[in-house]
């Protein structure tokens, strides 16, 4: 039987998505657990893949990964989460012997958060309003020399709540920093530092510009779309991941406040 799971992390204590010897990762997490719980024993025969690797530091919301397994109650997000740390399985799915997290993938969304002051909103999406449709965005990525650059970008949206900035694009595919540089290149349109004609340029590629990506503290995988897949949703496995969420939700809320009333008793 060949199974995909639905989960969510918090990347800020991780060295990124992928395997990497003597730090702690997601995938390295994940597949101790399912290891542990007797629903995964070899990776490889088992055929298991992710749908992406994210960067350190960076989030997800919609991640999946697939694998074969013969006991698949094990492989029920019940039982792995027990094992996980800000890593939350809510959701499973019985897939076809053929399908691949990453390669059966048609669209993928990402959301980037950041915050700015003083930023012009007009001008931001004004901007952002060159990048749907397919474009080559070598200038808007780390260049890997063996990938191809052309992207779809199937939708952007970018708007704010006071000095925050909520950045959301869906593509057919992302190169390595995409989202973030087309992060920064909106945070310098909002500031004056560069123009719609200037973006325009980098896009079809008739100037070069260096760009250097946002913090990946802000990036969040939000989802990942496959045709004809149906997620069991467990109410379960669920609602324990919101309360912890919301336990850290005013763990960290409480660091701003603190934060903020020392910023303010400085100025």
């Amino acid at each position: 039987m060949r199974i995909a799971l639905k989960f969510a992390y918090l990347g800020n204590d991780y060295y990124g998505y992928q395997i990497q010897p003597g730090l702690p990762t997601i995938e390295g997490k994940l597949l101790k657990a399912l290891k542990d719980c007797g629903a995964l024993k070899n990776p490889s025969k088992a055929r298991y893949a992710a749908s992406g690797r994210t960067d350190r530091g960076v989030h997800a919301l919609g991640q999946v990964m697939a694998f074969d397994t013969d006991n698949a109650e094990a492989a029920k997000p019940g039982t792995i989460n027990s094992a996980l740390a800000q890593i939350w399985v809510y959701a499973w799915a019985r897939v076809d012997a053929n399908f691949n997290a990453r390669t059966s993938a048609i669209e993928r969304e990402y959301l980037y958060v950041f915050c700015g002051k003083g930023l012009d909103i007009e001008k931001m999406k004004d901007a952002a309003s060159i990048f749907p449709g397919r474009h080559d965005f070598r200038n808007f990525a780390d260049e890997d020399k063996e990938k191809a650059t052309l992207c779809d970008i199937k939708g952007i949206s970018i708007h704010n709540e006071g000095d925050w900035f909520y950045l959301g694009i869906t593509a057919t595919r992302f190169l390595q920093h995409m989202v973030r540089k087309i992060a920064a290149s909106l945070k310098l349109a909002g500031k004056g530092e560069i123009d719609r004609e200037r973006l325009s340029k980098m896009l079809d590629r008739s100037i070069t510009d260096t760009l250097q990506p946002l913090d990946a503290k802000g990036l969040i995988l939000k989802n990942v779309v496959y045709p004809d897949i149906k997620w069991n949703i467990d109410g379960y496995a669920r609602s324990r991941a919101v309360e912890e969420i919301h336990e850290l939700f005013i763990s960290h809320g409480t660091t701003v406040r603190v934060l903020d009333e020392i910023e303010r008793g400085m100025q």
